[in-house]
């Protein structure tokens, strides 16, 4: 069974940082989309981060380029988002997720155009608040 397992978050005021974790355990394969999804309250769940972990490749999204930065180690099946210059509007759950069927290469980069759709294996999501 594939489980992913995240971690970090918490509370920190504007302009802080702080680092999530999200450990995969359970899937043989090595070359996938991953990324990172978040929830506001009140709002749709949207992409932020994608990485595909065959070669690195990343995208992401508008609203936190430049300020977030997803990286990976694979000898722990692990990957790290480092959230920093962190602003009020960053304040939702956040979901590590894994598109697992889509193809290794995928047919879009990761977090591009339509691949949100296709993640289909999520973590249990964490908290992330940031005060102003």
């Amino acid at each position: 069974q594939v489980e992913l397992m995240e971690s970090g978050g918490g509370s920190v005021q504007a302009g802080g940082s702080t680092r999530l974790s999200c450990t995969t355990s359970g899937y043989p394969y090595s070359n996938y989309c991953m990324g990172w999804f978040r929830q506001a309250p009140g709002k749709e769940r949207e992409g932020v981060v994608g990485v595909y972990t065959g070669d690195g490749t990343t995208y992401y999204d508008a609203s936190v380029k430049g300020r977030f930065t997803v990286t990976q180690d694979n000898t722990k099946n692990t990957m790290y988002l480092q959230m920093n210059s962190l602003k009020p509007e960053d304040t939702a759950t956040y979901y590590c997720a894994a598109a697992l069927t889509w193809g290794a290469p995928p047919p879009l980069p990761c977090g591009e155009g339509g691949s949100w759709a296709e993640y289909n294996t999520w973590g249990q999501g964490t908290q992330v608040t940031v005060s102003s």
